[in-house]
């Protein structure tokens, strides 16, 4: 049986991926416009597979 460990990535991590700022990415965290992080102890973190969720949706939506 094959696992796969998604990474969890820091905000900064996930901005970076979404080629935006660290504070554009909280401004759209608050919107609801990114999912709620996993919080690890008082750390935040994403899913890499979330992150790749949310730019897979902008491009279906940039397609309709």
């Amino acid at each position: 049986m094959t696992s796969i460990i998604d990474k969890l990535l820091t905000a900064r991590e996930s901005a970076a991926a979404l080629d935006m700022s660290v504070p554009t990415f909280y401004r759209l965290l608050k919107d609801g416009r990114l999912p709620a992080p996993i919080r690890i102890g008082s750390h935040p973190r994403w899913p890499e597979s979330e992150i790749q969720g949310v730019i897979e949706t902008a491009k279906q939506l940039r397609a309709a």
